[in-house]
């Protein structure tokens, strides 16, 4: 027979359960918005990189079609669909989706520290004239007589507030020689096997 005195000293096991299930609730919602992102972050990457992204093939689906839609309520269910599907991901696949994430992020911000040091270059050439002597002790296969036919003229443009045709010009001579430089950097050290198997990377 029950017990009709049972939990009536305060102490009833559903105060527990409830004490305990709220911050557990609160947990998989936080844990549920975070995967939710994470599916609209792969939604508004480019989509050859969503392609090369390690997951399941069914999420990366999902998350393709998503990009083609341009119906903002049919965009928005699609995206709960997502969510749904990033739920049914294991712990290391969502790590590594992250991580390949933040590979690109990492990526952008190198690209973008590399354009601010270009214009900082091109920049100190408009007002210095060392920074050109500088510049072909570094590369002497360059024009000397078009660069400083193009600097005049930036400085023209920028006096008389024209578009900045050589301007960009010089940049762009910059930028043609930072990639020729990346370019010939040595490659893999000795000791590394030319004749092994590629990795799976997809760069």
């Amino acid at each position: 027979m029950p017990n009709p005195n049972r939990g009536s000293c305060g102490f009833q096991s559903s105060e527990f359960e409830q004490e305990y299930e709220r911050p557990s609730k609160t947990e998989m919602k936080r844990q549920s918005d975070a995967l939710q992102d994470l599916g609209r972050e792969l939604v508004e990457a480019p989509r050859d990189r969503v392609k090369r992204v390690p997951m399941p093939e069914d999420v990366r689906d999902v998350i393709l079609e998503c990009q083609n839609i341009k119906n903002h309520e049919g965009r928005r269910r699609q995206m709960q669909f997502i969510g749904k599907k990033m739920r049914t991901l294991t712990e290391e696949e969502v790590a590594i989706i992250k991580r390949t994430i933040e590979g690109w992020k990492g990526a952008s911000k190198a690209d973008t520290a590399a354009l601010h040091a270009l214009e900082r270059r091109r920049d100190k050439l408009l007002a210095d004239d060392k920074a050109l002597t500088v510049l072909l002790e570094e590369a002497p296969h360059l024009d000397v007589q078009h660069l400083r036919t193009l600097i005049r003229n930036a400085r023209k443009e920028q006096a008389e507030n024209k578009p900045p045709k050589a301007y960009r010009e010089i940049f762009q001579i910059l930028k043609d020689l930072d990639k020729k430089s990346a370019a010939s950097e040595p490659s893999p050290g000795p000791d590394v096997d030319v004749d092994a198997p590629e990795g799976d990377e997809d760069e």
